[in-house]
């Protein structure tokens, strides 16, 4: 028996593991530590693009989304008014 103490496998083991050990050691500093730089569900720099003014896509101002979607609230109400009144007149 020899008096150092030698690893299981060989030389070729240890160089493998070390090996092993350094690439995972890469592979874990490219990983993104946020869920912002990962993305919820997508990518990060599409869902900023929905909230800054340098987008380029459509700028709508909120005057005329409330507009829109109070027209479209008093349509469905008008729609199913109208409904109702239909079926009492004809039913």
């Amino acid at each position: 028996m020899s008096t150092s103490a030698q690893v299981p496998g060989g030389p070729a083991a240890q160089m493998k593991r070390r090996n092993n050990a350094q690439r995972q050691e890469a592979k874990a500093s490219q990983r993104p530590t946020s869920t912002r730089s990962v993305g919820a569900g997508g990518s990060s720099s599409t869902m900023l693009k929905l909230y800054t003014d340098e987008s380029q896509g459509l700028k709508v101002d909120p005057v005329v989304v409330m507009v829109l979607s109070l027209g479209f609230i008093f349509s469905v109400v008008a729609l199913h008014i109208l409904a109702k009144v239909s079926t009492k007149l004809l039913g």
